[in-house]
């Protein structure tokens, strides 16, 4: 099959990379070339503009920051949408807006194009082991072309439902979780510490009892001994997620105490200088901190 891939950051080359070993023909684009030549390297072709690698191609991927990239690389003066074929779909793995998903859904729609919302569950290490979870939603006649695809770079996919923006939702509702338990860890980081029990021993014990999930064995080493870098999923993404969950819990009017709470949380980091260099678990630092725990300020 031919795809179309535009969006080589950790997470997006990781994927890209994926379906180029499973033997279809990739072109591939970056605002940064630099980025796509590891991938040129394994067999890529490079396209000069995300126009140029959705030419021709039977499904486009794109997986980029937020909104604003997302909007140029498909409806800008050499986005997808210029050259997108009939018949061909866009396959957004992107965590967007709610709002952006149902503004590119309609403008696919008016022109007879394909448009699928496939946001991501997971970390690089798992998009390259193919260990995503992927929560995917659009027209029936679209995602038969998609999931098959989709299946094949995750562990499983969730068919939301025919209204892309749904799946976009679906992804910033389980953002919003995990930053709940992100925040929570934190504090129980810092009852501990202070009753002089080793928060990673607290960990060790509480993911081998009640807690044995992913993001509590994940989340749980990381804040116990405050190692935050390098991002496996960078503070100012954890950031707009935060604040595009906010955005759409308003619109619906549903109040969200504990994702306000985390907002502040990430304002108080990115005043003290926290950045893209840092994981969006250091969020657990302001618990921390307050508790006189942290080995050093959160901005230093």
């Amino acid at each position: 099959m031919k795809i179309g891939f535009i969006g080589l950051g950790s997470m997006g080359a990781a994927i890209a990379a994926n379906l180029v070993e499973s033997g279809h023909e990739v072109h591939v684009f970056n605002r940064t070339p630099a980025r796509a030549e590891r991938l040129r390297e394994a067999g890529a072709r490079v396209a000069t503009s995300p126009a140029a690698a959705a030419r021709s191609a039977d499904v486009v991927f794109t997986m980029v920051s937020d909104d604003a990239a997302h909007t140029a690389v498909t409806f800008g003066e050499a986005g997808i949408a210029t050259t997108l074929k009939p018949g061909a779909v866009h396959v957004s793995m992107s965590t967007i807006s709610v709002a952006a998903a149902q503004d590119h859904a309609t403008k696919y729609r008016e022109a007879g194009l394909g448009f699928v919302s496939a946001p991501v569950f997971g970390r690089p290490d798992a998009a390259a082991a193919r260990k995503l979870f992927i929560m995917a939603a659009g027209a029936d006649e679209h995602l038969k072309i998609a999931v098959p695809l989709l299946e094949t770079l995750g562990q499983s996919v969730g068919i939301v439902g025919a209204d892309p923006s749904q799946a976009s939702l679906v992804k910033l509702i389980g953002n919003f979780m995990l930053s709940a338990i992100i925040e929570t860890l934190g504090e129980a980081c810092a009852v501990a510490g202070k009753a002089g029990i080793d928060p990673m021993h607290l960990v060790e014990l509480l993911t081998s009892a009640t807690f044995n999930a992913p993001p509590y064995k994940i989340y749980g080493p990381l804040i116990a001994s405050q190692r935050f870098q390098p991002a496996g999923f960078a503070l100012p993404l954890g950031q707009k997620d935060n604040r595009l969950m906010l955005e759409a819990a308003e619109s619906l009017g549903v109040p969200l105490p504990l994702a306000s709470l985390v907002h502040d949380r990430f304002l108080r980091l990115r005043s003290e200088g926290l950045g893209a260099e840092s994981d969006w678990s250091a969020v657990a630092l302001c618990a921390l901190s307050d508790a006189g725990l942290s080995k050093q300020p959160p901005g230093k």
